[in-house]
């Protein structure tokens, strides 16, 4: 993993940290530095580690190997009678890594590696201008030949890959920054969120020790925030984003893209910690700027609509006025976007009907329109739904609901 946290109590390291003098292992304290070695098992591991490269190297050595082991394992019935497309080999370990046919599809994740490495090096010692590193950086996370991103398991493995031949580097190495940014990123692609979340911390951690200019900060912090979500920690994640959204204010003002995008970030952050008021605020005031800036059609003004008319009806001082516009809102978005982009569109299946019928239920019970409550029920559960009727039928069992 990328090192961030105290080795004996994992809690967030200072800078500069307590580390051990002969294998680099980092510490919060000298106190947690001596109960690690006299209680923690350290005393047994230190040389090992200390042979494998200091503690960063040995465990970025360890999570490589892991992943490679994980990723050919998963590969391996597809491997069968597969050669390398770099070495020729058949031997283990083979990996088929994106979209190429036949035996194009397979290689080692070490001849993947070494490609890259190898490359990478050419740019660095031939001094060649940006556009070429760009393009030769991309095989650490791109197959050369069919050029689709590599996904993943494989994904993770090259990843681990890459940041275990450059974190040797300055912390302000340029290559250095961008592999823990692709670390956390196919981590965070490939379901990994633990993971993702410590590389994500860590580049956030050194990009405020370098004084990293502001676009750049804030774009890490979007994605620590996302990492958060993700793991369900949506409390520590909406500070965070609410940072990101004043930033963007500051640094572009109201009418720029990425502050309309940064709002909406904001808004979901918000919708999941259930500040309703706060959400309601901040979208009567970015709606506006949205249509303007983007267009009344444009996907993301929708997104935000739809937002909005959930943070109305899920308010718990939500007034009828509210229901009635929170129902409006909802139908005429679904509706544009469903039309649009048909009923299978991720953009569409984001805009569950679900919520839909549960404020239009809402709008009938303060209305006075039900009959009683399986009338209720009845209109709020999916008729549509197989699982409704097989479990229920419309004879609600109040136990299963």
């Amino acid at each position: 993993m990328v090192l961030i946290n105290c080795a004996c109590c994992a809690a967030p390291l200072p800078h500069p940290a307590k580390q051990c003098s002969r294998c680099k292992t980092l510490y919060c304290s000298p106190t947690c530095q001596k109960q690690h070695w006299e209680q923690g098992g350290h005393d047994k591991l230190c040389r090992k580690i200390r042979k494998g490269g200091g503690a960063e190297q040995y465990h970025a050595d360890t999570k490589f190997k892991e992943a490679v082991t994980v990723a050919a394992e998963a590969c391996k019935e597809d491997a069968k009678g597969q050669t390398c497309y770099i070495c020729g080999d058949d031997k283990e370990g083979l990996v088929r890594m994106c979209a190429c046919r036949g035996t194009a599809g397979f290689a080692h994740v070490s001849c993947l590696m070494e490609q890259a490495k190898i490359l990478m090096d050419e740019v660095e010692e031939n001094n060649l201008d940006d556009r070429a590193l760009e393009k030769r950086w991309e095989r650490w996370h791109k197959c050369g030949q069919c050029e689709q991103n590599y996904h993943g398991i494989v994904a993770c493995a090259l990843g681990w890959a890459c940041w275990k031949t450059y974190l040797g580097r300055s912390e302000t190495d340029q290559i250095r920054l961008s592999a823990t940014r692709l670390l956390g990123n196919v981590l965070f692609d490939a379901g990994d969120h633990e993971d993702a979340l410590l590389a994500r911390q860590a580049e956030l951690s050194l990009m405020k020790r370098v004084g990293a200019p502001g676009d750049h900060m804030l774009r890490v912090q979007t994605r620590v925030g996302y990492s958060y979500n993700a793991l369900g920690r949506h409390e520590e994640g909406l500070p965070l984003q609410r940072d990101v959204y004043s930033g963007r204010l500051k640094l572009h003002g109201e009418n720029h893209q990425e502050t309309i995008w940064s709002a909406g970030y904001l808004a979901n952050s918000l919708y999941r910690t259930r500040r309703f008021d706060e959400g309601k605020a901040l979208l009567r005031k970015v709606i506006p700027v949205a249509r303007r800036v983007l267009g009344k059609g444009n996907i993301d003004v929708i997104r935000l609509r739809w937002s909005y008319g959930l943070f109305l009806y899920r308010a718990p001082d939500a007034t009828l006025d509210d229901i009635r516009e929170a129902v409006a809102t909802m139908e005429e978005t679904y509706g544009t976007v469903r039309r649009a982009f048909g009923a299978e569109h991720s953009y569409t299946r984001e805009m569950d009907p679900k919520d839909i019928r549960f404020a239009q239920a809402e709008l009938r019970a303060r209305e006075g329109k039900w009959r009683g409550i399986s009338e209720a029920l009845g209109y709020v559960m999916d008729p549509e739904d197989p699982a409704v009727r097989r479990r229920t039928s419309f004879k609600f069992n109040f136990k299963l609901l």
